[in-house]
């Protein structure tokens, strides 16, 4: 599996749902070793307390840098990532990360940064993907179930104290068609 070099503007897109028209338009493409300092700061200002560690952060660049895509204003300032981790042995995923800065929510951003991730692991043979949601979180769960993500079983996908107590998390999973995975049995998790 080798990754493709990504860098599609979205300048068309942007141009459609930014309601600021000066406003720089962003490159979504595949996250690079200079930008884990402002991938740091991105993901402690919109998971601030439940941020990655430095230290863990770049060891999930350095495992899965073909699935760490990025949102890139031009600037030197990151707006959005999405990270997707995959095991060595099966064709299942996980969505470790998914986020847009304040600013640039509700534009699609998040929609472009998941389709994108999903084409690839499709292209690289995983056919079930599954993430976590924090129950409240309705926008996040509306987008998701949009992509066609559904709550596992049992209980809904709900998992009380999942990151810890009171830190409940709802699994969603999508199967992949043309995946790799196998669809029926659930693994892991």
């Amino acid at each position: 599996m080798t990754a493709e070099p990504l860098e599609r503007s979205l300048d068309r897109h942007e141009q459609l749902t930014r309601p600021d028209p000066y406003a720089l338009p962003l490159v979504l493409r595949t996250a690079r070793e200079s930008d884990l300092p402002e991938l740091r700061r991105l993901d402690e200002e919109v998971f601030q307390e439940v941020a990655y560690p430095g230290f863990l952060l770049r060891q999930l660049f350095d495992m899965y840098e073909e699935h760490f895509l990025v949102l890139d204003d031009g600037t030197g300032r990151l707006r959005g990532y999405v990270l997707a981790a995959t095991r060595a042995l099966g064709g299942d995923s996980w969505i470790l990360g998914l986020c847009v800065t304040q600013d640039r929510r509700r534009h699609g951003l998040g929609r472009e940064l998941m389709t994108e991730v999903l084409t690839r692991l499709r292209r690289d043979g995983i056919g079930v993907v599954r993430l976590t949601v924090e129950p409240a979180n309705l926008a996040a769960i509306l987008l998701y179930r949009s992509l066609g993500f559904h709550p596992e079983e049992p209980d809904a996908g709900l998992r009380r104290d999942y990151f810890g107590p009171g830190m409940d998390r709802q699994i969603l999973r999508l199967d992949l068609p043309g995946g790799g995975g196998q669809g029926g049995q659930v693994q892991g998790g």
